[in-house]
């Protein structure tokens, strides 16, 4: 049965659901709500700072005011507990022809008794019976929630196939809900308690299938075969790091010995560098690449960006300009000549390290003797791509670079396949960031400072949470902001705007003309939150930064401080100050991300691990980590008593495991 095959569902309407990526009823019967509320029917007394649930009867015909573009207002007076109340909601004017003089309804929205007003969120024609657990659905435009709802629900009864990922003695050793029935319940729960019991299914067979695939990992890669065996002298190590121009950082030297050792034994790497920002990791990548070059292989380091993996080239070459390795840059915008080059001399062994962006996994990329793989900042890409990488050599190799701090706890569960090493101390030199919490009436005192900064010949980075106006929001924007500085500056000084619906040679452009200095002010989205290195801005200024969570927040502040001048960034918030404070206490990205955690609950920093690797639709790393340590001793253990006999017991579980990508 397929999509079109539900009542209610037309060509449009798929059209919709394909953009929510939702192709099939499976897909539709498990796009969860991300929340629920519980209605329950409230009397009219004071003023309400939340909102309430009250049920009442139009009493006259609703009019709709269009106040300005893109925002419209309908009105109507409606009896609620007895009392003749004004009835006012935004951007509905498509319920004015549903609602009729006499209708019952139910309101759910906030009360203001000395206007005697009640602004609604929603609206319902159905009335509330007692209390009612309803599920909140992400919605884009083209789909109602009243449509969502119906949808589903016909999807329900349809005979759909499921696959139980739990194995039946766990389901008896828990008390699970079955599948099917938790799936019922939460998109139609009757108690709380039932919809407790549901979730706890649902999250917990997410964690145990996650935890599967990277325990098997795990278990596979300690049965492999031997891998590239190099016999490299440590004192030609030595002397390379002994030549830099700079000392490495104790977390540093440990890090190498950890690659140095992988290399020279015969398992195959695969280890995470994790390390805050600014940390260098940079330096021990290419400690790596020059231990592979010393052993007779070629090196390949791939970035998310070409500004990144050009800034990477740019500084290798640097390092290795008297060690006759010879490096080329492959991204997108080379012309077709230069990249043919490229490909010859990589499969004729002429190039030693090939740095680039994902142009360097195409199918006609072919290496002669490829040993290590680099991925940096590997969350930004799929595993798929990755693995293409690493299969264009034979049991090459792999180190992954990370810029976002965690926990050791967190990491060595999340990461269970991988070897991790963990930089946490600074290389000498480098100037804490001074970091401040500002109101939005303050702003004068900081364009002072960013006059003075631009003056001193230095570059202010300016980050707002939004690219366009929204009628409904008052959060600053980029181009709101673009136009503010300009008026601010008379228009002497340069500014740029960049945003992720930038074309990406524009983007490219762009931050070539900051990073030459011949923008002042780069005003932007969170696009530059990784990778961006321009030694010459010292300062970073963050709009509406309740918003963004710590983590994320210490991302952006990273992209200052890179030179030897003082840096600062200030956080402009009216809101949320107490939680901001933080970024005031600390420049440690992994203290950050511990008060991240207790003070924020859910924060942001879970959204950037291992994105393409895992698609939680109901789990939350932070909020179910002993459920998922759990589950990944209960996965374990079944991988333990069932491996043996190749899982013939449980046939769904062999599909998993041709899926799961490892390297051959």
């Amino acid at each position: 049965m397929n999509l079109e095959d539900i009542k209610g569902i037309g060509t449009k309407t798929i059209e919709t659901l394909n953009k929510m990526h939702i192709f099939n009823i499976l897909d539709l019967v498990t796009y969860y709500p991300y929340k629920y509320q519980i209605l329950k029917l409230s009397n009219i007394n004071e003023n309400t700072n939340s909102s309430i649930v009250v049920e009442g009867i139009i009493e006259s015909i609703p009019k709709v005011n269009y106040v300005k573009r893109n925002l419209n207002r309908l009105t109507f007076s409606a009896i609620i507990n007895n009392l003749r109340v004004n009835v006012v909601i935004f951007n509905r004017a498509f319920m004015k022809n549903n609602l009729k003089v006499a209708d019952q309804i139910t309101l759910i929205g906030k009360y203001n008794k000395i206007k005697n007003q009640f602004i609604a969120s929603d609206i319902r024609l159905s009335k509330i019976k007692g209390v009612k657990i309803e599920g909140i659905y992400h919605l884009i435009n083209g789909i109602k929630r009243n449509s969502l709802n119906k949808i589903i629900n016909s999807a329900l009864t349809t005979n759909y196939y499921l696959i139980d990922y739990i194995p039946n003695f766990l389901v008896t050793n828990y008390n699970f809900l079955a599948k099917d029935e938790a799936i019922k319940i939460l998109h139609n729960p009757i108690t709380i308690s039932d919809l407790k019991k549901a979730k706890l299914r649902t999250i917990y067979e997410e964690l145990f299938l996650f935890m599967f695939k990277m325990n098997y990992l795990s278990y596979k890669r300690k049965l492999e075969s031997k891998a590239i065996k190099r016999n490299v002298n440590n004192k030609d190590v030595e002397k390379f790091i002994n030549n830099l121009p700079f000392k490495l950082t104790i977390d540093q030297e440990k890090a190498v010995m950890d690659i140095f050792n992988d290399l020279n034994n015969e398992k195959r790497m695969n280890r995470l560098l994790l390390g805050d920002v600014g940390s260098g990791k940079t330096i021990i990548s290419v400690i790596a690449i020059y231990i592979n070059f010393l052993s007779g292989y070629q090196s390949a380091l791939m970035a998310p960006t070409e500004i990144l993996a050009t800034q990477h080239y740019n500084s290798i070459m640097e390092i290795f300009d008297n060690y006759g390795i010879k490096v080329r840059l492959l991204v997108g915008s080379i012309n077709k000549k230069e990249k043919d080059n490229i490909i010859l001399q990589l499969k004729n062994g002429e190039i030693d390290l090939i740095v680039g962006t994902h142009a360097i996994i195409s199918e006609n990329i072919k290496f002669k003797n490829l040993g290590l793989v680099i991925t940096d900042e590997q969350h930004r890409f799929g595993v798929n791509q990755r693995k293409n990488l690493q299969n264009k050599g034979v049991k090459t190799d792999v180190l992954y670079l990370s810029a976002t701090p965690i926990p050791r706890t967190y990491a060595l569960t999340l990461y269970g396949d991988m070897d991790i090493s963990i930089i946490k101390t600074k290389p000498k030199g480098r100037k804490e960031i001074i970091t401040k919490v500002k109101k939005e009436k303050e702003i004068k005192d900081i364009l002072l400072h960013v006059l003075e900064s631009v003056k001193n010949h230095h570059q202010v980075y300016v980050v707002a949470p939004m690219i366009e106006e929204d009628e409904e929001s008052t959060l600053n924007n980029v181009n709101n902001l673009a136009e503010k500085f300009k008026l601010a500056f008379h228009n002497k000084v340069n500014i740029g705007v960049i945003h992720g619906k930038i074309k990406p040679q524009e983007k490219d452009n762009i931050m070539n003309k900051f990073q030459n200095n011949e923008i002042n002010i780069l005003i932007s989205t969170t696009v530059i939150e990784v990778g961006i290195d321009v030694k010459n801005a010292n300062m970073m200024i963050i709009f509406n930064a309740e918003r963004f969570g710590l983590a994320t927040l210490h991302q952006l502040r990273g992209r200052v401080g890179r030179g030897e001048d003082q840096s600062y960034c200030y956080l402009i918030s009216n809101y949320d100050t107490k939680r901001l404070k933080v970024m005031e206490e600390s420049n440690d990205g992994f203290y950050i991300s511990e008060k991240d955690y207790e003070i924020r609950g859910e924060g942001d920093i879970f959204g950037t691990i291992q994105s393409g690797d895992m698609s939680f639709k109901m789990a939350n790393l932070k909020k179910d980590f002993k459920i998922l340590l759990q589950a990944k001793k209960d996965s374990a253990k079944f991988i333990e008593e069932n491996i043996k006999d190749n899982f013939d017991k449980y046939p769904q579980f062999k599909n998993i495991i041709s899926e799961i990508t490892f390297i051959n």
